[in-house]
């Protein structure tokens, strides 16, 4: 039987894991940071590397695009299922509530390391530049942007969602649209959805290359590069989700858009000025051109290549998958501070940088899926984050005793 065949009354096992999969690559994301031939974050580690930026590279180049053509599918999935309402109080259960609860106490946790950090490195409050002023524009949303950044294209597609019904009565509107999906996921797919991003990019004023699409973590109302990466993403996603058969042919593909992938990719960090990041915007608007074109092409190319793997590599059950996926959401959450813990601790060791960083991603791991297991999986909190609670201990179904 094929996937299209099956995705209709089925978990979609492979794209829930890769979801839970784009969430932990964050903490390796964030662990490598330090190790930066070039200083850009708060912990700084002896051991530097273009190793280290080359893969935060890689990771960041499809992460969250992926994640976010997920999410828009499985969103439209829900809206489906459980109606605009139902929908709605799901999500501001879900994803409102997990923002207004922790964002707080993490961004009080990374302020905390930040303190200790300088205190270790000898500096005094007397040394610290005088505070910023905080409005809605320069608000900082931690890692936990991704939440504000939900909240943002569910309200955009609801409010889409009226006028496409209003126009859909008779189902032409819709045909033409499934249709106009179908032509995007073919090898010239990635062309197509990552020429707005590149025109984004490139009007950006400020653009830093090397990291690609900019994150909206400064403020409540994301820039625009960001909005049309992530927004696009989103939307091919619930788009996905009136085409399910189309996941087929991404499975198929996912050689032909690893490829892309690569070779955009390679094209976009070369262009960028290579793994040893430049901290200063493109000035040159050809070079910024060719640049901003081959990461709009790599970025989707790259997450249609991922999706194409899981769907191809981990589309049956696994319990270990699920449960990583279900872990994922929290891990997330709590990783930051507690990878930055970690880089305070090893960066003075005489270890080479890739054995500090396994420290450190497998100690924030360590005690991420700890908590997890012992506070969250089988209390409230897993209902609250996760849907449903699992308990401790299920109770064996009797054997029934044949009658005499």
């Amino acid at each position: 039987m094929s996937l299209s065949e099956t995705v209709q009354s089925e978990r979609l096992h492979g794209l829930d894991a890769l979801r839970g999969a784009a969430l932990l690559l964050g903490v390796v994301l964030h662990g490598a940071l330090s190790f930066f031939p070039t200083q850009i974050w708060i912990v700084a580690d002896d051991q530097r590397s273009a190793w280290a930026s080359g893969l935060f590279f890689a990771i960041h180049l499809f992460r969250m695009t992926t994640f976010f053509v997920i999410a828009g599918l499985f969103a439209h999935m829900m809206v489906g299922r459980m109606g605009v309402w139902g929908f709605v109080r799901n999500r501001m259960i879900r994803i409102a509530g997990p923002l207004s609860v922790f964002w707080g106490v993490a961004l009080a946790a990374i302020i905390a390391v930040v303190i200790w950090n300088a205190s270790l490195n000898g500096l005094t409050a007397a040394d610290a530049p005088p505070p910023p002023k905080y409005d809605w524009t320069n608000m900082p949303l931690t890692h936990l942007w991704f939440l504000w950044m939900l909240l943002i294209l569910y309200a955009g597609m609801l409010i889409l969602r009226a006028p496409f019904k209003a126009l859909d009565r008779n189902g032409a509107w819709g045909r033409s649209v499934d249709r106009a999906t179908g032509g995007l996921i073919g090898p010239l797919g990635p062309f197509v959805l990552g020429a707005p991003l590149a025109v984004a990019l490139w009007l950006h004023p400020k653009w830093l290359a090397f990291f690609g699409v900019p994150t909206p973590d400064a403020g409540l109302v994301p820039n625009p590069a960001a909005l049309v990466a992530f927004g696009l993403a989103f939307g091919l996603g619930a788009l996905l989700d009136r085409r399910r058969d189309l996941l087929d042919r991404i499975k198929r593909l996912w050689v032909v858009y690893l490829g892309l992938a690569v070779a955009a990719g390679v094209a976009a960090l070369m262009l960028a000025g290579g793994p040893n990041p430049v901290l200063t915007p493109m000035t040159d608007p050809a070079t910024k051109a060719l640049t901003a074109a081959a990461f709009g092409v790599a970025t989707y190319a790259s997450a249609l290549a991922a999706m194409g793997m899981a769907l191809r590599f981990c589309s049956g059950h696994s319990a270990a998958r699920r449960y990583v996926a279900d872990a994922s959401y929290w891990v997330y959450i709590v990783h930051l501070p507690l990878v930055m813990v970690g880089q305070v601790l090893v960066q003075d060791w005489n270890l080479p940088w890739a054995v500090k960083l396994v420290v450190v991603v497998g100690g924030a791991m360590a005690v991420s899926f700890a908590s997890y297991e012992l506070l969250i999986r089988h209390s409230f909190m897993g209902r609250w984050l996760n849907g449903r609670r699992v308990p401790w201990r299920r109770t064996p179904t009797p054997a029934l005793i044949p009658a005499e």
